[in-house]
């Protein structure tokens, strides 16, 4: 598999696991010093992400998925950079509805043949409420 194959792999394993609540699996995805930058706070460290994704994931949350588009991913060796776009699509009362949606910046790292986010700063700006 090419590098950008793999790295568009790890966006879809972050996406499986942040909705499947499975947040350890998620922040295994980062470096042992990676930043996962929300707009719910900031988690740093494995131990970090997984801390600030409970706190975002308190309270029953309705099913959902993240859908992730418009990828472009920069290569320079064992690094690179990404930039897409998400969404998120969930139940609601009425049926189902977008939630909100933004843009992800990753900055990534290849370690030991595998890669890993670094840092990834997630920029929301649509959401109920928000103009």
């Amino acid at each position: 598999m090419s590098d950008k194959d793999e790295i568009r792999e790890l966006l879809a394993r972050y996406c499986f696991a942040l909705d499947g609540d499975r947040f350890e699996e998620m922040a295994a995805l980062f470096t042992p010093d990676g930043v996962w930058e929300t707009a719910f706070g900031t988690g740093t460290g494995r131990a970090g992400i997984v801390a600030q994704a409970r706190s975002i994931a308190t309270g029953v949350r309705p099913r959902r998925v993240h859908l992730t588009t418009n990828i472009v991913i920069e290569l320079d060796g064992d690094t690179a950079t990404a930039r897409s776009n998400w969404a998120l699509i969930q139940n609601t009362p009425g049926g189902p509805a977008i939630g909100s949606g933004g843009g992800y910046s990753d900055r990534l790292v290849k370690v030991d043949g595998r890669w890993l986010f670094r840092h990834r700063t997630i920029d929301r700006y649509i959401a109920q409420g928000q103009n």
